[in-house]
């Protein structure tokens, strides 16, 4: 690995153990054993740095729940139901199952989204990501490519999974103990579209 892939890992180490305010340009060479005039050269500034290890953090985050290569849904091997409750339940059992090991970055990511009226690029770069993580969302949830096939159904379904992505990890960080189950959002699922009844 190079100093910019050093740096990189090091400031996601970083992010996850101090936070993004607390963490310095010092910590990072610190834990990725570079110098201070490497963040400057390969990112521009620390605030570069950080960003973008956030913004892979959460791509890692993603790929942690998305479905095994070749399990659209189609029937293959391995494949997930196709849309509707039980792939509902499936994906949401793998989200809430992965929330142990992922539950420094969503504290990160609330700490991110308290910064963004004092950091315009910060913002603009997580608008971009979370357009992008709509549509990967819909796909998990519907299977396989649904902006490809109907860009309106996928964006809608996108906003309403992201939505219940954020409000389920807030409850999960607050209280994991009276935190919906993948068995709960799918019985709330039901009892919304009348098959509950």
């Amino acid at each position: 690995m190079g100093h910019r892939e050093d740096l990189l890992e090091g400031a996601k180490r970083c992010l996850l153990e101090k936070g993004y305010a607390r963490t310095t340009a010092r910590d990072v060479v610190a834990a990725s054993g570079t110098n201070l005039a490497s963040i400057g050269y390969h990112y521009g500034s620390k605030e570069a740095l950080l960003q973008e290890a956030f913004l892979r953090l959460m791509e890692a985050w993603g790929d942690s729940v998305d479905e095994p290569e070749g399990a659209s849904g189609d029937g293959g091997a391995g494949a997930l139901p196709g849309a509707g409750p039980e792939r509902f339940e499936i994906v949401w059992g793998r989200m809430v199952a992965a929330f142990p090991a992922h539950r420094a970055l969503w504290r990160l990511q609330t700490e991110v989204l308290a910064r963004l009226d004092e950091d315009e690029k910060l913002a603009e770069a997580l608008r971009s990501w979370q357009a992008r993580g709509r549509e990967e969302l819909a796909g998990l949830f519907l299977g396989g490519d649904v902006s490809g096939r109907d860009p309106e159904k996928a964006r809608v379904a996108g906003l309403f999974f992201q939505a219940l992505v954020a409000g389920v990890m807030s409850q999960y960080i607050l209280d994991p103990e009276s935190a919906p189950t993948a068995e709960d959002l799918t019985a709330g699922l039901k009892v919304l579209t009348g098959e509950g009844n």
